[in-house]
């Protein structure tokens, strides 16, 4: 055999894998933009990295730069999907919590006129909490630490560890991958 072309620039997977640590994170906005759900609806696409004062900094970057697809996208556990309006056309929580805490963590206030609203988020500080959670992956049931919600960049260090989030009885059978569209990736 010949030895395929590229094979000395490829990371070699496994061993090296650090989870992310459950609990607060000081973290960065790094992009954010507006799209359209699977449904039509509103929604923002927010990627952020841990920042210096976190333990974990530069996080995404790292499962970013060492993956060895051509096309490589941000990490998707280093991008959040938020609904902008519940199912009763109303602001979301999980939006106003979003706006709240950037706000809150900047001494800032939200231009709601900008001319273009995402870029006003880009290079922000946020904190966010991680907790595990219980997916199934194509009948394989796994546990993945992931955001569970955002806090301000100043509460990080009293932030708690959530507990675990379990599949309800009936997902844990033949329910399809949870992980967002690709083309949801903000990269």
């Amino acid at each position: 055999m010949q030895k395929p072309k590229g094979y000395d620039s490829v990371s070699v997977g496994g061993g090296g894998f650090q989870p992310i640590n459950p609990g607060g994170h000081y973290m960065g906005i790094l992009q954010v933009k507006e799209k359209q759900n699977s449904k039509g609806a509103d929604m923002l696409v927010v990627a952020y990295e841990f920042d210096g004062r976190d333990e974990q900094k530069g996080y995404f970057k790292h499962l970013f730069d060492t993956d060895p697809k051509i096309d490589k996208k941000w990490p998707v556990s280093g991008t959040s999907y938020i609904n902008v309006l519940d199912q009763n056309g109303n602001c979301s929580k999980n939006f106003k919590s979003f706006c709240v805490c950037v706000e809150n963590s900047n001494g800032i206030k939200i231009d709601w006129d900008a001319q273009d609203f995402c870029a006003q988020f880009k290079g922000k500080r946020i904190g966010g909490v991680f907790g595990k959670t219980e997916h199934n992956w194509n009948g394989k049931i796994t546990m993945r630490t992931e955001l569970r919600y955002f806090i301000e960049y100043d509460r990080v260090a009293g932030a708690k560890v959530p507990e675990p989030r379990m599949l309800k009885k009936a997902e844990t059978s033949t329910t399809p991958p949870s992980t967002p569209a690709e083309e949801d990736a903000p990269f």
